[in-house]
């Protein structure tokens, strides 16, 4: 086993997990590891590690879409039955509640998937610099 090997696998998945989900460094959890909204930073303006291997593609998206409807949909079926608001009432205040929701959730899971990444040494997170 290579050296950049040796050193991917001795990152903790789960710190790397939460300082992803805090939108820090994966690697010191200090350094913001987002320069906007969804934009992973080059590099950490503290300690300096590479970012810019991740590839989160539609990852994070797509747990967006699977977390905000299994957290929805029951609660939506929950609501109606219970109370039986008028369908625009429903409508309006889950619409908003599933669009705040996704927006909270989907840079904290691209952080998670772009730590994860690192902490598993993937995408060229594991090599050691040239």
């Amino acid at each position: 086993m290579s050296a950049a090997q040796d050193h991917a696998q001795e990152r903790d998945t789960m710190p790397a997990l939460i300082k992803g989900w805090r939108r820090k460094c994966p690697s010191c959890g200090n350094g913001p590891l987002l320069s906007g909204y969804l934009k992973i930073r080059q590099s950490c303006t503290v300690c300096r590690e590479e970012l810019h291997h991740h590839r989160a593609d539609d990852g994070p998206a797509y747990l967006t879409i699977l977390i905000v409807g299994h957290l929805m949909a029951p609660l939506l079926l929950i609501v109606f039955e219970t109370w039986r608001p008028q369908p625009l009432t429903l409508f309006t205040i889950f619409a908003v509640g599933c669009v705040g929701l996704s927006l909270y959730l989907l840079p904290r899971l691209k952080g998670a998937i772009v730590a994860f990444q690192w902490a598993r040494g993937m995408h060229g997170f594991g090599q050691d610099p040239v």
